[in-house]
């Protein structure tokens, strides 16, 4: 079975890198974006099962994010 795939968005790199390692070693496939415009890139360059996503991120927050995803794909979970 294929692991799922998350986007982690996060600016904060200690943090980042944190959620990362431990989700990694859960068996998720992560992708990761640290601010707006490379997080809506990367939602829309490959399939996802869920989102996590920074509220205040660089360039585009992440309600405005959450926004553009929307109109996009109503599916695909996404937690604050």
């Amino acid at each position: 079975m294929d692991a799922k795939k998350i986007l982690l968005v996060e600016d904060e790199e200690h943090l980042l890198k944190t959620i990362l390692l431990n989700l990694e070693l859960e068996g998720y496939d992560v992708k990761t974006a640290s601010n707006g415009i490379e997080a809506l890139k990367k939602f829309r360059s490959s399939p996802l099962d869920l989102i996590l996503l920074d509220v205040m991120l660089p360039e585009i927050n992440g309600f405005d994010v959450c926004e553009e995803i929307r109109k996009e794909n109503t599916r695909v979970p996404i937690l604050f």
